[in-house]
């Protein structure tokens, strides 16, 4: 996942080896796994290359996601649009896109509206998350994010197969030193998309970062679930 200027996003997700891709995320620009307000700049291309693996149960339940291989790249002055590749994986292309805009004297909150998750295999990867986020920055506290995103039903279930497509998000985060950005962040929910993310990121230099995370799922009980250490390295061209 990748925070635009220091990360990712969003952006990450849970990918389960034994569900082949069911579990993918396309990453737009992100907190640790929900997505920011923030906008890849213009004609500018940024690399995300994430890993998710479990700490933890090891011993019942291993999980080591595919590699996350994702380019981000800004189209216009406020619009981003980006391609993962997972792998190994038997459908590994994602796509996203997001329109944004940032918080000024005129605008009180940055805003973005996006997608991410779009699979080619119906039914199966294409999550097709929709998503709004509102975003403002409190003074030297940090900033506050919150945002909503709906799904396809038939993707996004808990472990009943009932749909549990849609949900509130909602993240905090902050720029600690020149070097340092931490973040917490959630995003409700019983699929496989529900979490609780925190982590933080230290950048080598002005456009290369890596963030070290940790995932815990909301719905424990889905076949398969392992909550899980990621580490996100990020380079801006």
């Amino acid at each position: 996942m990748k925070k635009t200027g220091n990360i990712f996003s969003f952006y990450l997700v849970s990918v389960l080896m034994i569900y082949a891709v069911e579990k993918l995320q396309a990453t737009p620009s992100t907190q640790i796994w929900n997505p920011s307000t923030d906008i890849q700049a213009i004609k500018t291309v940024h690399l995300g290359i994430d890993n998710y693996f479990s700490a933890a149960n090891n011993h019942t339940k291993p999980l080591a996601a595919p590699t996350d291989l994702g380019l981000t790249y800004g189209l216009f002055k406020n619009i981003e649009i980006g391609i993962d590749y997972f792998g190994p994986a038997t459908d590994p292309l994602f796509y996203n896109a997001k329109y944004g805009i940032a918080e000024s004297q005129k605008m009180m909150f940055s805003v973005a509206v996006g997608g991410m998750n779009f699979g080619g295999k119906k039914d199966s990867t294409d999550a097709n998350i929709l998503y709004g986020v509102a975003a403002k920055n409190i003074g030297k506290i940090g900033r506050l994010s919150l945002g909503y995103y709906s799904g396809n039903a038939k993707v996004l279930m808990d472990e009943t197969g009932t749909s549990a497509n849609t949900g509130m998000i909602a993240s905090f985060d902050k720029q600690i030193s020149d070097k340092v950005w931490g973040a917490l962040d959630y995003a409700s929910g019983t699929s496989s998309y529900g979490t609780l993310s925190f982590g933080a990121s230290y950048s080598f230099a002005q456009n290369t970062s890596i963030i070290f995370g940790y995932v815990i799922y909301n719905n424990q009980n889905l076949a398969g679930i392992n909550n899980q250490l990621t580490t996100q390295l990020d380079i801006n061209f």
